[in-house]
């Protein structure tokens, strides 16, 4: 599976700054160099039957062949290094023992406690700069332009945000992909696998859905956000043969 993220000139973990690039399953760089207003040149959208959730696809690869991930181990698959030390001795071990890129969603938990690492070591390099202590801190603005693209690295992936205002700032069109939408074909692959090894002629057996919770909680998913979903939603899976009857059915409140 291909992976996404922020990454400096350097090839650095990035958060802010830095541009996305893409790396497939086999190591090779498939795109870097992305700025955030040529997301939707590499980026596409596709429609699902299933969800209220777009799905995005690096282009080039076509739906759903395109699917990649984003998030913490996408981001440390798409980076060279981390660019502290102690983070990157952490991700060389990593590598050693999972290969580069790492591919098991369960690796999602190791990638997020080498980016606390990393976190940690950026923490004490910015309280070491003595630029914190400006009072050069206020600035004002207008608007000043009709449209803009953000793209930035939120703790569960890639954020891009594309918004066109009028003349009074007032946002006339939007476009969001937030790193669960990024997610989804990935997350959709993950739940495949579980479903192939669980499901049992017409029955559904005992430890799938903990297994499919599991893959799901990797991507640390936010529904609200992708799908525009309110309230709580039970976990359930459901076994449907191919004239649409139910077979059977698993649930947890």
């Amino acid at each position: 599976m291909m992976s996404a993220g922020l990454v400096d000139r350097s090839g650095n973990l990035q958060f802010y700054d830095g541009d996305l690039r893409f790396r497939d399953a086999g190591g090779s760089i498939a795109a870097e160099g992305i700025a955030a207003e040529q997301y939707d040149t590499f980026i596409g959208e596709a429609s699902l039957r299933e969800s209220y959730m777009k799905a995005p696809f690096f282009r080039s690869r076509g739906f759903p062949e395109g699917l990649y991930r984003v998030g913490p181990l996408g981001r440390i698959n798409a980076a060279d290094q981390c660019g502290t030390p102690i983070a990157d001795a952490e991700l060389a071990e990593l590598r050693l023992r999972f290969g580069h890129p790492a591919e098991s969603a369960f690796l999602y938990h190791h990638a997020r406690l080498i980016e606390i690492v990393h976190a940690l070591e950026k923490i004490e390099e910015i309280l070491a700069n003595p630029e914190i202590l400006s009072t050069h801190v206020r600035a004002t603005a207008g608007v000043n332009a009709l449209e803009g693209v953000g793209m930035i690295e939120a703790p569960r992936g890639v954020l891009i945000h594309h918004y066109k205002v009028d003349e009074q700032g007032a946002i006339v069109w939007a476009n969001l992909i937030v790193a669960t939408g990024h997610n989804a074909l990935a997350i959709g692959k993950g739940v495949q696998q579980v479903a192939e090894h669980f499901i049992d002629g017409t029955k559904l057996r005992e430890g799938m859905l903990n297994r499919v919770s599991a893959i799901v909680r990797a991507y640390d998913p936010c529904l609200s956000c992708s799908t525009h979903a309110a309230g709580v939603v039970p976990v359930q899976i459901s076994l449907v043969g191919p004239a649409g009857e139910l077979l059977d059915q698993i649930a947890r409140p």
